[in-house]
């Protein structure tokens, strides 16, 4: 019997450019339609698990700093209104959620893996070791964890959700305190580095970003193990020898 094939949905038209929105706004668009509830919890829960933490990372694909974890465990019967993935919210509600989380949460812990692991055991393990350290800090330790798409080193049973952090509150929280404080470290960097404009972009590659890697290349704390680091530090390698031998000869 012949399977039947799935017809590719075409791609919305942008109608203020008239062509189709990228995969990044495609997949905010989704985001924003997503509800985030206590379904996963509650499941966990009847399931006999105690602690629940939810677990997520962010700055994963920053060009510069550490990836950094969040782990939360809840007050089952506390629920904080406007949890939702952290991309979603301002900067000004996500300080103020973060606030709310800590007050009411049974157990949380921020982790960060820092830019040399990442280049030795590249983003995707150091985004795993982050989770993991996160969860190591948790006290009391959970018995169930709710974890973003992925699965954690760690021994308990573990409910993993694709876009966890705008379906369960848990991994939410998890995601909104991660974010606080990594933006925090990013506007400390900012002074150190000014160039770089990482209290506006956090890392994250934008067009003054990459300008200012390419006018004055990657810092100590920049991923040099990412395409556009290493790219930027071989142009300039370049242009270096290039001014060499036009001065020699």
């Amino acid at each position: 019997m012949k399977k039947k094939k799935h017809k590719k949905r075409p791609v919305p038209i942008n109608p203020e450019t008239g062509l189709p929105f990228s995969a990044g706004t495609m997949k905010m668009r989704l985001l924003k339609r997503l509800k985030c509830t206590q379904k996963f919890e509650k499941l966990a829960w009847a399931a006999g698990a105690k602690l629940v933490a939810g677990v997520d990372e962010v700055g994963r694909g920053c060009l510069f700093g550490p990836v950094v974890a969040g782990a939360v465990i809840l007050e089952p019967g506390y629920r904080i209104k406007g949890l939702r993935d952290s991309k979603l919210i301002d900067q000004e509600t996500r300080e103020t959620l973060a606030e709310r989380i800590k007050q009411h949460a049974i157990a949380y812990a921020v982790a960060a893996v820092d830019v040399a692991r990442i280049d030795q055991i590249n983003i995707y393990w150091a985004s795993l070791l982050a989770m993991r350290m996160a969860v190591a800090q948790l006290a009391p330790a959970p018995d169930h964890l709710l974890v973003d798409a992925v699965r954690v080193d760690w021994e308990c049973p573990q409910t993993n959700i694709i876009h966890g952090d705008a379906l369960s509150i848990s991994i939410a929280a998890a995601s909104i305190i991660a974010k606080v404080h990594r933006d925090e470290m990013m506007r400390r960097w900012d002074p150190v580095f000014p160039e770089y404009d990482l209290a506006s972009n956090k890392g994250y590659r934008s067009p003054k970003h990459l300008a200012a890697l390419r006018e004055h290349g990657p810092t100590p704390l920049h991923r040099l193990s990412f395409a556009p680091v290493w790219m930027c530090q071989e142009t300039q390698q370049e242009e270096f020898e290039w001014e060499e031998e036009a001065i020699s000869s």
